[in-house]
């Protein structure tokens, strides 16, 4: 069984993680420091082909991360009832931390990434799930209302 997904929710969810992640990574807020941090030349030569390729893998995987976290939203909503934002807020922060921050922990453990890089990143990935967990919370599928 699906649960029930409001997909115009994802849709801009999906939108909502260009947006936060060109805020991001501006070289103004800390693209600059995450270039050094992480070794990019930002002035590197880039076919257009190339150059579009991250945005569109982006692109496709913030759109399977919003459509498991407004999954995930439902279920979690018809198990512990309340409201349906607390629900997407709290499945978000819950996925966040179990999936996405514990794995970037590791995996920059074993490359040996400066911590600096590791907390900027998962501190990143908060800020886009919660903006994601907002939109999905406050445009909840319509049987859920």
């Amino acid at each position: 069984m699906v649960p029930e997904i409001n997909y115009w929710a994802v849709i801009l969810a999906t939108l909502s993680t260009m947006i936060v992640g060109s805020i991001w990574y501006t070289p103004k807020v800390f693209g600059t420091r995450w270039a050094k941090l992480a070794h990019v030349d930002l002035n590197r030569e880039m076919t257009p082909l190339a150059a579009m390729m991250p945005i569109i893998v982006t692109v496709l995987v913030s759109f399977v991360s919003a459509w498991v976290l407004a999954g995930a939203t439902t279920i979690a909503w018809h198990f512990y009832g309340g409201g349906y934002l607390l629900a997407a807020v709290g499945t978000g922060v819950i996925l966040w931390a179990g999936f996405t921050a514990a794995r970037f922990i590791t995996h920059d453990a074993f490359e040996g990434r400066p911590t600096s890089l590791t907390v900027m990143n998962i501190a990143h990935e908060l800020v886009t799930v919660l903006v994601m967990s907002i939109i999905i919370g406050v445009w909840p599928p319509a049987v859920t209302v």
